[in-house]
């Protein structure tokens, strides 16, 4: 927020420095100096906090107030007092990311008894500085001690007392579960190609029950839920284990450990997810149901694999909200929304929905089916795993290895009384023959496949061998999708840069219409200074007419099949995320790269 803080005046940031604790008296008188708030303003907040003796931090008592700012008389948030008390001191101001935070060098640091006495916290180490984060500017006797100990350099921020007390304690107990966990079991390796030399050398292995791994692994869980991870990843390397968060399509590195503990975490995640723990040698699967810290449940799906280093173990987060997700959440564009819910109303057929992995396919197909599923149908589907459990579908998983494939499948669910079946993907021509029966017989029946965009699925159904006489009396319409990070509404600012004539020659033939207002990212703390926050669908939706019907008979390509889509109302992908740009939504950029190109 430096930019709300552009009214302090300069010369009154040059005062004599204070000396000693912060006191909540002199943030007022310096606000009031240096014309943050009104005289008025500070009179009114001096006798308020006077009322009452309170032993919280001077900033969380004044961020309670909510004094209002002379410039615009927007309230002074604890972050904005923050950075206030950061320019006054001549310091950097600091919002805490802890995903760029290495826990274990911040403990090494120094104690957490030490930490919590100066109420200062560690939050980078180099090789020739300690960063370190204070609420406190003005009291510095603890630098010279630190500087000592640590034969480094002290550069001091300022930061949230509230973030400093929070991360104080989150930072020294994950590290001490850590430092638990590698007492308990030493630094015993993963049998990997290259040290398998190194077995037998110690039979000390870490227990997946110990106590400090229980910690790690619901530390582990808890920092994705509050992170908004999509994924986890647990991955061995030659050195040590790194955990790594996929969070808006993005991976980001959280924290690496000593290969015994990151074995011991999917030794014990594998066994609450009722897996082989012993078995190390084939990927597995599994799925766990816990709570997030809202208590709200939350189910992962876990997939181990074999790999060089050891065991890797990936596990997708399933928001417990991403099934009943309407369709302006998802990100149709009404155009698409009206269409969509005109197609899902229909008795019987085929409707597929395209795209690569990924891109949200799975949260589509089960949004719309939760809608639709009523207490006067049945919905059974088929699915490579089970995504996630839904109480009013009857889900039903493939089992390869006992000849239970899509097909077998679909052939059971043929017998148990459907109205509405979802197939998790055609693959083969066994498979798009039963989906193909099931529609003639009477059902509806929802798929996925893997193609560029909707046309091409009418092709790659031809590919499988699927004649094209059955296509047209079964096919409803493909919906083909990606997704897109969204701008952060919080630091997002106008683009100049971008012009509509710009917009346009993306997407010719079309034209964008109605307003015009693109964005740039720019990047704040809530963002991760990424300058986006979160993803939303871009959507193709082809629907089968009487005309789209004589094409796949007489001329099944896929630029005449496009052709008449569009001109039955389809809208190309890279068009419904010019008009996402055109909204201010997110970015060419984003667009150019997620989306194909037009003919």
């Amino acid at each position: 927020m430096p930019r709300t803080m552009s009214a302090v005046k300069n010369s009154a940031l040059a005062r004599t420095p204070h000396r000693g604790p912060l006191d909540w008296r002199h943030m007022v008188e310096w606000l009031n100096q240096d014309g943050v708030i009104s005289d008025e303003e500070a009179r009114r907040t001096v006798a308020r906090c006077s009322q009452a003796q309170s032993a919280q931090h001077p900033l969380v008592r004044l961020a309670a107030v909510a004094m209002a700012r002379a410039s615009d008389g927007k309230p002074l948030d604890i972050e904005a007092l923050t950075q206030y008390l950061a320019q006054r001191a001549g310091l950097e101001y600091l919002r805490i990311d802890p995903l760029k935070v290495d826990v274990g060098k911040v403990a090494d640091t120094m104690s957490a008894a030490y930490a919590e006495r100066h109420r200062v916290l560690p939050v980078q180490v180099t090789g020739t500085e300690v960063v370190v984060a204070t609420a406190e500017p003005f009291i510095t006797d603890w630098v010279d001690e630190v500087e000592r100990q640590s034969k480094r350099g002290v550069r001091r921020v300022v930061t949230n007392p509230q973030d400093i007390h929070r991360y104080t304690a989150e930072f020294f107990a994950l590290a001490k579960s850590v430092k638990a966990a590698m007492k308990s079991g030493g630094n015993a390796g993963a049998a990997s190609f290259e040290q398998l030399v190194e077995l037998g050398k110690t039979n000390k292995q870490l227990d997946a029950n110990d106590q400090g791994v229980v910690q790690v692994v619901d530390w582990l869980w808890n920092y994705a839920f509050d992170q908004r991870a999509s994924d986890i990843h647990l991955e061995p390397r030659r050195e040590q284990g790194v955990i790594r968060f996929r969070i808006d399509g993005v991976l980001h590195p959280v924290y690496q450990m000593p290969m015994g503990v990151l074995n011991a975490m999917i030794a014990r995640i594998k066994l609450l997810g009722r897996m082989d723990v012993v078995e190390k040698r084939r990927p597995q699967d599994g799925r766990i149901k816990t709570r997030n810290p809202r208590g709200d449940e939350v189910e992962m799906r876990l997939s181990t694999l074999p790999t060089a280093f050891g065991e890797k173990m990936v596990m997708r987060i399933f928001d417990p909200d991403t099934a009943v997700k309407d369709l302006d959440a998802l990100g149709f564009a009404q155009h698409d929304a009206a269409r969509w819910e005109a197609l899902v109303k229909r008795p019987h057929g085929i409707i597929l929905v395209t795209g690569p992995t990924g891109s949200g396919k799975t949260t589509t197909l089960y949004s719309t089916l939760k809608r639709v599923a009523t207490e006067e149908v049945n919905v059974s589907t088929v699915e490579d795993p089970i995504e996630m459990i839904e109480p009013s579908f009857n889900q039903t998983q493939v089992q390869p290895q006992l000849d239970f494939n899509f097909a077998e499948g679909l052939r059971a669910l043929m017998r148990q009384d459907p109205d509405i079946i979802m197939v998790g993907e055609i693959r083969d021509l066994q498979t798009a023959e039963m989906a193909v029966q099931a529609a003639l017989t009477g059902h509806l029946v929802f798929s996925t496949l893997h193609t560029n965009d909707a046309p091409s699925a009418v092709t790659r159904m031809m590919e499988l061998g699927v004649p094209a006489y059955l296509i047209n009396a079964t096919l409803l319409g493909v919906l083909a999708q990606r997704l897109v990070r969204t701008l952060c509404r919080q630091c997002r600012e106008k683009d100049d840069g971008t012009s509509r004539a710009d917009v346009d020659e993306m997407v010719k033939p079309w034209k964008i219409s109605g307003g015009f207002q693109p964005y740039k990212p720019m990047g704040c703390v809530d963002c991760r200074m990424t300058g986006f926050m979160g993803r939303m669908g871009l959507y193709e939706l082809l629907t089968v007419s009487e005309a789209f019907k004589e094409i796949v008979t007489r001329d099944p390509g896929t630029s005449a099949m496009r052709r008449q889509a569009v001109t039955d109302g389809m809208r190309p992908l890279r068009l419904a995320g010019a008009l996402r740009v055109a909204e201010g939504l997110t970015t060419l950029e984003e667009v150019l790269t997620t989306t194909p190109p037009l003919d």
